[in-house]
């Protein structure tokens, strides 16, 4: 035999001769073994699990989709240096002043042709009060830029703006770190109905979620703040789970401020609450009001000095 300095390494993933089962039994030694094959590699036991639509989406394995869901978000978020986040909730339905303008002038036009309409007048009641609350659309931009130019510029991404990706003030809010080029955040969330993320959100910094308690704990996992804008359901739904955990200590405190002390002052009456003896006093300085993303900005910043959590080290 000739001697060999070395063995020649094999090929990465070819053989030159092909193993025993990279060959189905020949149909000469058993006439049905093809289809049996067949049968059993349709079988739903042999997919792998991965592709297992019906597996993975069983109650057994719920632990496991709340693990995904979760996961990708935070390793993503980790990729991109993101330490914490400013969050920004509002309503939906709060929009440009030109579209609202629009959406009056549209109705206004209805009413004329049926003025004696009790839905149209009341239609144009809801949408002059939008119109009204166009204001809170520059407000959450506004502050969306303040957010995206603070730290060391755009470029920046130790602490973001996060939203929950929708329209109105979340879109607002997106737009504004747009505008100035920083990079910001949106969780989505999968509904019956189909939606679409707004346009001004970093495109690999928005996530779909499928559970709405994975969203909550990427809302608040690195929050440093909370800006609160008018808003409805949603918006007391995520404001309320967050004044709960802080009044009971199970997350620290942060910055929690209500933009538009007219709107929240009429339909959240938190001293009655106090007087009622429901909450105590120390639970009504879990907030602050503001009317500018100026002052909600400042107040923020502030608030950390004094609670010696400077947002940048």
């Amino acid at each position: 035999m000739k001697k060999r300095p070395f063995v020649k390494p094999p090929h990465k993933e070819k053989r030159r001769c092909k193993l025993p089962w990279e060959h189905p039994k020949p149909p000469s030694e058993d006439p049905q073994a093809l289809k049996r094959i067949s049968d059993i590699q349709n079988s739903p036991s042999y997919r792998l699990a991965e592709e297992d639509r019906e597996f993975l989406f069983g109650e057994d394995t719920l632990p496991i989709r709340l693990q995904l869901d979760y996961l990708k978000a935070d390793l993503t978020l980790q990729k991109h240096g993101i330490q914490k986040t400013i969050v920004v909730f509002g309503s939906t339905r709060i929009i440009e002043k030109q579209t609202a303008l629009k959406r009056v002038g549209q109705v206004q036009q209805a009413l004329q042709k049926d003025p004696d309409s009790v839905k149209l007048l009341k239609k144009l009641q809801i949408s002059e009060r939008i119109l009204e609350k166009s204001k809170y659309y520059d407000i959450a931009r506004e502050f969306g830029s303040l957010v995206g130019k603070s730290g060391e510029g755009f470029k920046d991404n130790r602490v973001a703006l996060m939203t929950g990706g929708g329209p109105g003030i979340m879109e607002a809010a997106n737009r504004g770190a747009y505008d100035v080029g920083a990079k910001s955040i949106g969780l989505n969330i999968t509904l019956p109905h189909e939606q679409f993320p707004n346009p001004y959100i970093t495109p690999e910094l928005c996530f779909q979620f499928y559970y709405f308690a994975i969203r909550k704990m990427h809302f608040l996992k690195r929050a440093c703040g909370l800006v609160v804008f008018p808003g409805g359901f949603g918006t007391m739904d995520e404001l309320f789970e967050t004044l709960t955990l802080i009044q009971t200590r199970k997350i620290a405190p942060v910055p929690i401020i209500f933009i538009g002390r007219e709107y929240w002052k009429r339909v959240i009456d938190f001293e009655m609450l106090e007087i009622e003896g429901v909450i105590d006093v120390e639970d009504n300085e879990l907030y602050w009001f503001a009317d500018s993303a100026d002052e909600a900005w400042e107040g923020l910043l502030q608030w950390h000095i004094e609670n010696k959590t400077p947002l940048y080290t």
